[in-house]
């Protein structure tokens, strides 16, 4: 008997507004899609904390027995500026600023994506197609929607008849927006445009003479409109019909807006049962930004190299501060979460580490099966890990007890309980504990801590030189101290 048997899960639906009861299509396999980086630049933290949140339910999922497919693409064409039908492809624009050619900064970008995720210990996709790769089903897929009378062309460009569309579908199911009021707040068109409306989006772009990123097609030598990449790729391995879509918050409208559209224009059925949005990830209380300098790169948070944190964090620590928030919550980062975290998830290791010396008695004055039942109730509500890591919490309390004798396990209730804990830190979460191959920060930490302590030390004693020596010593191996009206903290560089 598998367990996704006994354990029902409740999924938030985006499209119904509530949770519903997940029910597979098909009885012992699940259908995922999640919507891939576009590769013309390092992947963004905000973007990692979504696909932390997809790492985990494919984990749960497959822990649960499921065979799951999991696909998450790789844009590397047809994303345009600003998510518009306008402007320069964002990898060609970034290819003309460093001066290499497009398939360069794609291999150079999806290689750092790759590299990241690995830092964080995500287990890879089923599979992970690549919009190029891809290019003759969106072509194919783009006659039948213009066979059904949904798309038009127009001097080489093809697009999407949102009007049309409304007439017998709802266009806006998904964020629950009316094409009344999407028709209402578009400014009006200037004339130079090809679409009928402003509402409608490009399925196929004419290439302008200087765009290097085409292909041919019917209509023109071409590219895709950013929209149906995901279309095409999710249904070619997932099939016209499946269960689960996931992604950002900021991808519901339009993006996932006009999957929905086109896979119905097209097939003639909803092509998703349940979507999934993980919300935003903020610093500082503030969105990030580029434009404003409030933002910071994975690499900078893991090596302690920026203005905002002060030293470095485990892949690990960041891991288990994303699942003490709900996926569907804002998540704010800041050094002061980050540092309760890092507690937090030493005690966490440290219990599990006294498993393996417990002394086991005739009885259990903890109840293990009940126990291990409400970490399964946490993540079967809608994958609560918070509530799940006040479970491992609250074992961890329990095993400490058990050390000191105030406690005592049976030896059948201790191999359940080293099992729970091993199954949903490690298997479920995605944590490594530190020996089996988080990074030394930490100890590197600890021992520049501990000499910052020394140099306070030296600096109450008047001893400034040993204290001068400590600091350049510190800043001629990378390692810069920061003396603030809070005390010390140190960046690496």
């Amino acid at each position: 008997m598998h367990l996704y048997e006994e354990q029902k899960i409740q999924i938030y639906n985006t499209l119904s507004g509530k949770k519903e009861t997940f029910k597979p299509i098909e009885e012992g396999f699940v259908g995922m899609y999640v919507c891939g980086p576009t590769v013309y630049s390092n992947v963004h933290l905000g973007n990692v904390r979504t696909f932390m949140s997809f790492d985990m339910v494919f984990r749960y999922l497959s822990h649960l027995g499921y065979k799951v497919r999991y696909v998450r693409n790789i844009t590397d064409a047809g994303h345009l500026e600003n998510d518009a039908d306008t402007g320069e492809d964002k990898i060609a624009q970034q290819a003309r600023k460093e001066e290499i050619v497009p398939m360069e900064v794609v291999q150079r970008y999806t290689v750092d994506f790759h590299n990241i995720l690995n830092t964080f210990n995500f287990r890879p996709p089923s599979v992970e197609p690549t919009a190029t790769g891809h290019i003759i089903e969106q072509i194919e897929l783009i006659k039948t929607i213009i066979d059904n009378g949904f798309a038009y062309v127009v001097n080489g460009s093809v697009y999407f008849d949102v009007h049309k569309f409304n007439e017998t579908n709802d266009y806006g199911i998904l964020s629950k927006r009316k094409l009344e009021d999407l028709i209402h707040n578009t400014r009006a068109l200037d004339g130079q445009s090809d679409k009928k409306n402003p509402q409608d989006f490009a399925l196929w772009k004419r290439a302008e003479p200087q765009h290097i990123m085409r292909w041919p097609s019917p209509w023109s030598d071409g590219f895709p409109g950013w929209h149906l990449e995901c279309t095409a790729m999710s249904t070619k391995y997932l099939g016209d019909n499946f269960d689960i879509h996931g992604g950002g918050m900021d991808l519901k409208f339009p993006h996932h807006e006009c999957e929905i559209a086109q896979s119905q224009a097209a097939k003639g059925q909803a092509p998703v049962n349940y979507w999934m949005h993980a919300n935003m990830l903020q610093l500082n209380g503030q969105r990030m930004s580029k434009s404003t300098g409030n933002v910071v790169n994975p690499d900078e948070l893991l090596s302690g190299n920026n203005d905002f944190f002060s030293k470095a964090y485990a892949p690990s620590v960041i891991r288990f501060f994303n699942a003490q928030s709900s996926y569907r919550s804002i998540l704010d980062l800041t050094d002061d979460g980050l540092k309760a975290s890092e507690k937090g998830f030493h005690r966490l290791m440290d219990a599990i580490n006294l498993l393996e010396e417990l002394q086991t008695g005739d009885t259990s004055t903890f109840n293990i099966s009940e126990w291990r039942q409400k970490c399964y109730d946490a993540m079967n509500d809608d994958f609560n890990s918070p509530i799940l890591i006040a479970h491992l919490f609250e074992a961890a309390k329990q095993i400490n007890q058990i050390k000191d004798g105030n406690a005592s396990i049976t030896s059948q209730d201790l191999e359940l309980l080293k099992k729970t804990m091993h199954d949903f830190t490690f298997d479920v979460l995605g944590l490594v504990k530190d020996s089996d191959g988080d990074t030394g920060t930490d100890k590197l930490a600890a021992a520049v801590e501990l000499l910052i302590e020394l140099r306070q030390q030296a600096r109450a004693n008047k001893d400034f030189a040993l204290s001068d020596k400590i600091r350049d010593d510190l800043a001629a191996k990378g390692i810069q101290l920061n003396d603030g009206k809070d005390g010390t903290t140190f960046t690496t560089n």
